[in-house]
């Protein structure tokens, strides 16, 4: 956190130094990239192979993939009655602008049903490696995990070594996050120092409706999911806060899924569960994201009905957030997703021309609106962990209990989890 309010103080006082110290948040991302691929394989092939959890897996996929479709609807039409409410499109002209940003983002196209789901199996988990393509590695490891403990004793060296390197995965983990208040007074730096706050002056109620948005969303959903799935509120907030806080500063989930991964299964979440369902909501629970379009693409609508006078109605919004469900859900592994998704909903519902302009006026705030629905995104995840292995019976609430406690230090040895017992006594 003062990390984050040196970065802004710094970014407007000496807005060129923004650009000079950006370096720090690529090297702190690049530090946090180079552990997910790992991370997740193992956790996934221990907690599946080596817990016995193989029957388990898809009667959880099929729970978690009901969980994520309730709540990214919800978001959506929460979203929906926010920008119909606040108006922040009226008023906004669609000036003919430079589409210098259109053309990049039109490289790219959100991916059909059936993309997504071969895009879902690699033809080299190598490459997927590389690129960091979460999907891909838990489909691989998930596979990978499968013939592992169908093959009984033989493959107890695997289990072991997955174990180890999941252990110095998560300690690797606690060094990479002693440089994490550089990466992200870095990143907040240069998006104070480039965008400014005059930004904010033209297109401010679009940001302040999104986050009203976002605010109602975490009370109204979140609220509502914490109280039926008895989730611990305390205990909760305080695993969130930090990795919340690197996803925010950061406009990066992938900076916080390793911390955040930890932070679950310290909380109470069994490990096979967090390996599989927590990546997989990276791809498929996107809940800021999925609110964000569908205030995006209404704000560009009520900008075309200032600029030419073109309406559109409410059955027509209702039938553009039903697109919205289902092309959100096909744009893993795609850059610029959001922009991506949201550039070909408007081009089938707006007047042509008028979709990619839209696109470049919202592009010039977006990485302020980025901030706030990547660390939506994450705390869903982290919930949607919780979730399901509430549903599964398999919670620990007596771990929960002393989260972030001496106690949970002491657990931590009783049970052999030096790495943990390692991360609480360093306070982190």
């Amino acid at each position: 956190m003062i990390g984050l309010v040196v970065g802004g103080v710094l970014g407007w006082l000496r807005p060129e130094w923004g650009n000079k110290i950006y370096f720090l948040r690529d090297i702190f991302i690049n530090l946090i990239k180079s552990i997910i691929a790992p991370l997740v394989f193992s956790t996934i092939v221990v907690g599946i192979a080596g817990a016995g959890a193989l029957r388990k897996v898809g009667r959880m996929g099929i729970k978690a993939l009901v969980y994520f479709e309730i709540v990214t609807t919800a978001a959506l039409f929460i979203g929906l009655a926010v920008v119909n409410f606040t108006k922040p499109g009226i008023g906004v002209t669609l000036a003919p602008a430079s589409t210098d940003v259109i053309k990049a983002i039109g490289q790219s196209h959100p991916k059909t049903f059936i993309e997504t789901i071969v895009h879902v199996f690699p033809s080299s988990i190598i490459e997927s490696m590389v690129h960091g393509d979460v999907l891909q590695i838990v489909a691989f490891s998930v596979l990978f995990a499968m013939a592992v403990s169908a093959i009984g004793e033989k493959g107890k060296p695997i289990i072991r070594a997955m174990e180890s390197l999941s252990q110095v995965m998560f300690k690797l983990t606690n060094y990479v996050m002693m440089f994490a208040p550089f990466g992200v007074g870095a990143a907040m730096a240069h998006t104070i120092g480039t965008q400014g706050l005059g930004v904010l002056v033209n297109l401010g109620n679009l940001v302040l409706s999104l986050y009203l948005a976002l605010i109602i969303f975490i009370v109204l959903i979140f609220g509502l999911v914490i109280f039926i799935a008895r989730v611990p509120l305390r205990q909760f907030a305080r695993a969130v806060r930090e990795p919340a806080a690197l996803a925010f500063a950061t406009t990066s989930s992938e900076s916080a899924l390793p911390k955040a991964m930890e932070s679950m299964e310290r909380i109470g979440v069994p490990r096979h569960i967090v390996g599989f369902v927590m990546p997989t909501g990276y791809s498929f629970n996107m809940d800021g994201s999925t609110l964000y379009l569908a205030m995006a693409s209404v704000f560009v609508a009520q900008a075309a009905e200032t600029t030419m006078g073109w309406h559109m109605g409410l059955g027509q919004q209702i039938t553009m957030m039903l697109t919205l469900m289902i092309t959100s859900k096909g744009v893993a592994g795609v850059p610029r997703t959001s922009l991506v998704v949201l550039l070909a909903t408007l081009n089938s519902f707006l007047p042509a021309g008028l979709g990619p302009i839209g696109v470049a006026v919202i592009f010039g705030v977006d990485e302020l609106m980025d901030m706030g629905r990547t660390c939506v995104n994450l705390i869903g995840n982290c919930l949607a962990t919780i979730v399901v292995a509430r549903w599964e019976a398999e919670f620990d609430d007596a771990r929960a209990s002393v989260f972030g406690t001496p106690a949970e230090a002491e657990l931590d040895v009783k049970a052999g989890d030096v790495a943990f017992a390692d991360a609480v006594a360093q306070g982190d």
